[in-house]
């Protein structure tokens, strides 16, 4: 299939095949997908968690309106935003370029200043914002890699991020839940499998100037 074919056919799976899982293979290229995605100067303020263990995914679809796709699914990808984020994580960052790109950090010091100006001038409140956007775009990559493959997917918002926050134990890492995909096969009786994909028309969507 075309790249365009392959978006053609993906939808958001509403039921998994709970007897197919990924290969180690598969689940280790999307997460290479997932970890080269693009992010505001490069920060990356996320983390993403793999949930495979049934009883975690059991306790996760009592906190996801018992939605069947958690527990179905061969894992459940959970994008998690950084709470705490600040001249230490910029700092972080700045060492790592240094280390993987063989700079003289000395040479970065104008790069972080202005990262760690940026950041401190936002609001909390406003980071956490900005965190989750960063999330949004690494979605969008595994969900677009996903695809790719031949691998269904299902982003989703419908979930008590508080309770997600507990059961993975997330507020002593410093993160909070922003968006899921569990990921896995469609089940061949997903009725929305075979439904035709419903999108705005080109001339409604797209605003040429």
């Amino acid at each position: 299939m075309s790249f365009i074919d392959k978006l053609n056919w993906r939808y958001a799976t509403k039921k998994f095949d709970a007897t197919k899982k990924l290969s180690a293979e598969q689940l280790n290229t999307l997460l290479d997908a997932v970890q080269l995605s693009p992010s505001s100067a490069g920060l990356q303020a996320y983390r993403v968690l793999v949930v495979e263990n049934p009883k975690i995914k059991e306790k996760l679809r009592e906190a996801a309106r018992g939605q069947q796709q958690l527990t179905t699914a061969s894992h459940v990808i959970v994008f998690a935003a950084e709470t705490n984020l600040d001249g230490e994580y910029v700092k972080n960052y700045i060492d790592r370029i240094a280390v993987t790109r063989g700079i003289d950090r000395a040479n970065l010091e104008a790069f972080e200043t202005n990262i760690t100006d940026n950041v401190n001038r936002m609001t909390e409140d406003v980071k956490i914002v900005w965190n989750h956007k960063q999330c949004y775009i690494a979605l969008g990559v595994l969900l677009t890699a996903a695809a790719d493959m031949g691998i269904d997917a299902c982003p989703m918002e419908g979930f008590q991020a508080g309770k997600f926050d507990e059961i993975l134990g997330l507020r002593e890492l410093g993160l909070t839940t922003t968006v899921i995909a569990p990921i896995g096969f469609r089940a061949e009786d997903d009725v929305f499998s075979k439904a035709a994909k419903v999108r705005r028309p080109k001339e409604e969507l797209f605003i040429h100037i």
